[in-house]
């Protein structure tokens, strides 16, 4: 029987961290292949990823992965609950063995109490974190706030960092979703999620490794050092057939229209726009050059910009709340981004066993679920400002799951 190990991803881009992550989950799941689901082209913290969802797969593919599996809109563009439930649906219902996640940690053992824990004191946990929210805070600083407050035992986590929080998010739900899963956890390396600067030799985080590639070329080529070589040369094999990589400056002009061209009611029935924000969100764009700017204006102690950029994406892809509604706590489909030799086996050899409909040629799937995704994908050729964004706005259609022989 062949095991499978589950990652969940970005990988915006791939570098030598996650090449670590994936070396490190075959060797402790003792797996034949790795499964990885991985977020299309807008991402949790609400942005567009560097490159098309595509080149990301062959990425993954090139440096490990076997099977590259797509995590649907309405989870990938979600907050940390959620993000979990849906990715770690698909790594059930396709089979995995087990599932290893990046973690500040390094320690599952206080993963799985603090999931314990706090199941265990729910109702006051919960309690604590709505008088937290109601004081003006973000929802991530309630969390924490609520989880310091309690009177808790020794060996469990720290909910003040991002991974550490992903990582309780996924335990949480293969316990709610009574999976058979097991999660494994390996301890991040050198470099911090947000770090800006490059912190090692070889260590990087992406944030640091995009911002030193929308800078100039001599920066763009000293992050070489950071990635593996297949990643420099999809960077640049995307740069040559595309022109440019993809920001949120990129689609400002479009968001920008949207907020100015749309009332206050109807702007109300986007997901995730609440509380008024509405008005804040068109004063704001008829008042900036750039979204940076943009952003700038509408950050409050409430909203955190993640999830001010996830509001963004969903009134830029014009979601609403109606669109969202349906959002289940687990996917419907296995959407396949690509595969190895070794993938293609694993999915010859049990996909008649997969709990979910296979999904490798998108016209043969007619469900409603995966046209948010299709949507997305087109919003996203947006981000190229020249004629080769036509071929990534029909790509959705016309390419097939990638292949590495």
């Amino acid at each position: 029987m062949m095991k499978a190990v589950g990652v969940i991803v970005e990988y915006n881009p791939f570098h030598n961290g996650h090449a670590y992550h994936l070396q490190a989950a075959k060797e402790i799941a003792d797996a034949d292949i790795a499964i990885a689901v991985m977020s299309g082209n807008f991402l949790q913290r609400g942005e567009p990823a560097l490159v098309s969802k595509w080149y990301r797969t062959k990425m993954a593919l090139l440096n490990g992965v076997d099977i590259v599996l797509e995590l649907p809109y309405r989870f990938a563009t979600q907050k940390a609950e959620t993000f979990a439930n849906g990715a770690i649906s698909i790594l059930d219902a396709i089979g995995c063995h087990s599932l290893c996640f990046g973690s500040e940690s390094g320690d599952i053992s206080s993963f799985l109490q603090t999931a314990d824990y706090l199941e265990t004191h729910k109702e006051r946990f919960e309690e604590k974190i709505k008088m937290n929210i109601k004081t003006g805070v973000s929802y991530p600083r309630a969390l924490s706030l609520s989880f310091q407050s309690l009177s808790s035992p020794e060996n469990l986590l720290s909910l003040d960092k991002p991974n550490n929080i992903l990582g309780y998010h996924y335990v949480k739900s293969i316990i709610q979703q009574k999976s058979s899963i097991i999660p494994l956890t390996v301890k991040r390396k050198n470099a911090d999620y947000h770090d800006e600067h490059f912190a090692t030799e070889t260590i990087a985080s992406a944030t640091s490794i995009r911002k030193a590639l929308f800078m100039n070329k001599e920066k763009r080529s000293s992050i070489q050092q950071y990635v593996p070589e297949a990643t420099s040369t999809l960077l640049k094999e995307y740069l040559t057939e595309y022109g440019q990589l993809h920001q949120w400056e990129n689609y400002w002009s479009y968001l920008r229209y949207r907020l100015i061209h749309t009332s206050s009611e109807e702007l109300s029935e986007f997901y995730e726009v609440e509380e008024g924000i509405e008005h804040r969100l068109i004063a704001a764009a008829l008042d900036s050059t750039n979204f940076k700017e943009f952003m700038q204006k509408i950050k409050t102690k409430r909203y955190t910009w993640t999830r001010l950029q996830r509001i963004c994406v969903h009134i830029l892809t014009n979601t609403k709340k109606i669109d969202m509604k349906s959002t289940a706590e687990a996917a419907s489909y296995l959407r396949l981004l690509g595969m190895t030799r070794n993938g293609k086996e694993y999915l010859n050899k049990y996909k008649s066993q997969f709990a979910l409909p296979l999904v490798a040629k998108l016209s043969a799937y007619k469900e409603k679920d995966i046209l948010l995704d299709v949507k997305a994908s087109r919003v996203y050729s947006f981000g190229i400002a020249n004629q080769a964004s036509n071929s990534l706005l029909h790509q959705e259609y016309k390419q097939p799951p990638i292949y590495i022989d």
